[in-house]
């Protein structure tokens, strides 16, 4: 069973930029997601991008962020940008759909 494990979150002001990544523990060949979720609320998924690199935002985050994968290092990145507090939520890799065990995420808080 794959690994997934998210790194790159924090702290930052609205307006701001991170980038997050996500290693996977063995080559994968599907295509792959960012997916975020805040208390109370369902996860859902901000960003895909196939194995071609073909990418697909939600309108919420089309034009800030920015969906990437590394084939040969087995990594997905997200580079968000122009960040809002809504924004704000733990953020999860997976493939899309979401056939993989979950990893841990990484928390998100964008200050206003």
């Amino acid at each position: 069973q794959v690994q997934l494990v998210e790194s790159g979150g924090g702290l930052v002001q609205a307006g701001g930029s991170l980038r997050l990544s996500c290693a996977a523990s063995r080559s994968i060949f599907n295509p792959m997601g960012w997916y975020r979720q805040t208390p109370g609320k369902q996860r859902t998924m901000v960003a895909s991008v196939a194995l071609s690199g073909t990418t697909n935002y939600a309108d919420s985050v089309k034009g800030r962020f920015t969906i990437s994968r590394d084939n040969a290092k087995n990594m997905v990145f997200l580079q968000m940008n122009s960040l809002k507090p809504e924004d704000t939520a733990v953020y999860y890799c997976n493939a899309n759909p979401p056939l993989l065990s979950w990893g841990q995420g990484t928390q998100v808080f964008v200050s206003s």
